[in-house]
């Protein structure tokens, strides 16, 4: 009695491994629920639709997109953590995620709730004035925040932002003021900028690609360490008097904890895939981003460096949410 039971429970074990490879092996098996924790028209909504298509092509199921946006990405991002761990929610997440886990009281935490897959693509942010605004340069615009401190407001994609931080700390750094205009996302403040509601706009350049193109909008500085091949003779703020300013933004697809390594590893090719497909790769960077395609280990690297770099630049210069 007692072998034949051991049979079983033998049986059972070495059963099981094959029972998981083979739902493994199906999946999908059934659409999936992308979610992007801001609204349409801003920059993670443009990266997501670029690659979306593709994405769903390759895997031989839909990929459906839900905009859930709201507090700097915390309300998508909270809804995307507490869904079930079925391998088919996933989130496109923003460069805000590693600024929010020391801003915000998340009932989540980033590295513990998600499961990175990959590294989609970076972009520097850029500066731009409105076609009205009076400034010809960055040094124009410190000079005339400097005569009338908090005067001249700019817009971001919301509070938290890595735009929205990151000129934060150029404000310390060179002693002017400006007024900050947080709006739901790129799209509004994209808008906001076309109806001259603002004069300026922090953002990647993505959503400002188009108007910069037209004319509309003129880029005064970009946050990579020089020049940008997307902005060519545009000169960056560590040219203009901030030495060692760097804030290349970014955007990364990550799944729920607990997600078995086959499927990641099967998400993480897939979407590698989508994004090496030519007419992808280059409707991406047409739009002033870099496509990456980086594997799971990478990208966990990248937002673990990311949370303590932007969580120590917080801390050390007490940059405050509501300035």
């Amino acid at each position: 009695m007692l072998r034949r039971d051991l049979l079983v429970l033998t049986a059972a074990g070495l059963s099981a491994p094959s029972v998981l490879r083979a739902q493994d092996a199906a999946w999908p098996e059934r659409p999936i629920r992308l979610v992007v924790p801001w609204p349409p028209g801003g920059s993670t909504d443009v990266i997501t639709r670029l690659f979306q298509p593709k994405l769903s092509e390759v895997l031989g199921k839909p990929v459906v997109i839900e905009n859930r946006g709201g507090a700097s990405g915390s309300v998508g991002a909270s809804e995307a953590a507490r869904a079930a761990a079925d391998v088919y929610t996933w989130m496109m997440a923003y460069d805000t995620e590693a600024i929010n886990q020391t801003t915000m009281r998340l009932p989540y935490r980033l590295m513990e709730a998600f499961a990175p897959v990959s590294l989609v693509a970076t972009a520097p942010l850029t500066l731009v004035a409105g076609q009205n605004a009076p400034w010809r340069t960055f040094p124009d615009l410190i000079a005339a925040a400097k005569r009338a401190p908090n005067t001249i407001p700019y817009a971001t994609a919301g509070v938290g932002t890595l735009a929205h931080i990151s000129n934060t700390l150029l404000q310390q750094v060179g002693g002017f003021r400006l007024t900050h205009v947080p709006y739901r996302g790129g799209g509004p403040a994209a808008q906001a900028m076309l109806s001259g509601e603002v004069p300026l706009f922090m953002t990647p350049i993505p959503p400002a690609n188009q108007h910069i193109r037209a004319g509309t909008f003129r880029p005064l500085a970009v946050s990579t360490e020089s020049e940008s091949r997307h902005l060519q003779d545009v000169k960056s703020f560590a040219q203009q008097g901030f030495p060692g300013f760097e804030a290349p933004t970014w955007w990364a697809l990550l799944g729920r904890a607990g997600t078995p390594e086959p499927i990641l590893r099967r998400m993480s090719e897939a979407v590698s895939t989508a994004l090496a497909a030519p007419e992808v790769r280059n409707r991406i960077e047409e739009q002033g981003a870099d496509v990456v395609a980086s594997g799971p280990e990478r990208c966990r690297r990248f937002l673990e460096a990311e949370v303590e770099k932007w969580g120590r630049v917080i801390r050390d210069n007490n940059i405050a949410l509501e300035s």
